[in-house]
């Protein structure tokens, strides 16, 4: 870099290097320590940023430094008696941040270097503004992502169910993982998962959409295939609508039978009271949107020793392993015998690091909850 003390003609160069070295990321702390270190290869000997908090400000204090700090800026007397230190305003759109210390050792900063610490610290103001408006915004999504999917509809009280939603990363965006319960006729229940492709806020919306329409088209009481059909030609008849798989389960506990119907969704899991685990064979049909239907219902047995899972392929899916390696492990898993549909829940995302995933992650599990028997029936 060059020296910002070879007088008035570096004031450009100086600029445009700090335009290419500061805000690189979207994380505050780096744009900070960004700054920082711009200035201490420039016309600093040592330069700190230091934060008031409160507000939006986030916490108080000192959160990047480069060069001597405590020689020129910390220590009392002597040295940091002798500095020449420049504070400068960290501030932007009616927000302040804090402020910036620059200090030197050896002279005062001159009028174009004063400049530079000057355009430097409202280039760094403007990108950590930004950053905190990309979070303020993502954090609201994530929220809305989290209340669609938090509280699916209550179940029938003789079907016990939990649930978890787990999005990619601290701060990501949201994505197309939902799940559903749908209360049925005569004590049955329709559990729903899905997963829309790609992240952000369209995904979330063609999510919010196929939730929308399953419910109404759930209300008809068609059979899960029948279902699936209903949401595929709908979805299809929206040129913006984007793809999405589904499995849907129709539990009927008077039965004791569950009716399985998948869009192009990973087979559902199944634990038994022992703690043992396994994968049912549930057809598969193309994702929701193509308009190509072809889903078939397969019912099978549902017994109150059994919690059904039905999970997003962030659960199980792991960069360039084999999906039925994923599964096989999701398989293996073992329970804690006798454990509740909630702890289900808890071991098999421990049980797979759901909280590293690659992807979203969503899981509803599912159990029949048995009714003690009135008071004097015969034991």
């Amino acid at each position: 870099m060059a020296s910002h003390r070879d007088g008035p003609q570096a004031r450009l160069r100086a600029m445009e290097e700090a335009a290419e070295r500061i805000g690189t990321s979207s994380d505050e702390k780096t744009i900070w320590r960004e700054l920082t270190g711009f200035l201490f290869r420039g016309p600093c000997d040592a330069a700190a940023v230091e934060l008031t908090g409160g507000g939006r400000s986030g916490p108080a204090g000192r959160v990047a430094a480069a060069g001597d700090t405590a020689g020129l800026l910390d220590a009392p007397g002597g040295a940091a008696a002798s500095a020449h230190v420049v504070p400068v305003p960290l501030a932007g759109r009616g927000e302040v941040y804090g402020q910036l210390l620059a200090a030197r050792a050896d002279s005062a900063f001159n009028a174009d270097e004063t400049a530079t610490l000057h355009f430097a610290a409202r280039l760094a103001c403007a990108h950590v503004g930004h950053a905190r408006r990309l979070a303020a915004t993502e954090k609201i999504a994530l929220d809305l992502q989290r209340a669609l999917v938090a509280e699916p509809g209550r179940p029938h009280p003789n079907l016990e169910v939990a649930s978890r939603y787990l999005p990619l990363g601290s701060r990501a965006l949201v994505g197309g993982d939902w799940f559903e319960t749908v209360r049925l006729h005569f004590g049955r229940t329709l559990l729903v998962v899905g997963d829309v492709m790609g992240h952000g806020l369209e995904a979330a919306v063609d999510m919010n959409a196929y939730r929308h329409v399953l419910r109404e088209v759930a209300s008809t009481d068609l059979a899960p295939h029948r279902v699936l059909r209903q949401l595929d030609a709908l979805s299809a008849a929206e040129d913006d609508r984007r793809p999405a798989t589904c499995l849907i389960v129709r539990v009927d506990p008077a039965r004791g039978t569950a009716a399985y119907a998948s869009a192009g969704h990973l087979p559902p899991a199944v634990f038994t009271a022992d703690g043992t685990g396994g994968l049912l064979d549930v057809p598969v049909g193309p994702p929701l949107g193509t308009g190509v239907g072809g889903y078939e219902t397969v019912v099978l047995p549902f017994t109150a020793d059994q919690t059904i899972l039905l999970y997003t392929d962030g659960l199980v899916e792991r960069r360039g392993e084999d999906i039925a390696t994923s599964l096989a492990r999701l398989a293996a898993l073992r329970m804690t015998a006798g454990c509740g549909v909630p702890e289900v829940v808890d071991a098999v995302c421990a049980g797979l690091d759901a909280r590293h995933a690659e992807d979203d992650v969503a899981v509803l599990a599912a159990r029949l909850r048995l009714r003690p028997p009135p008071e004097g029936a015969a034991g």
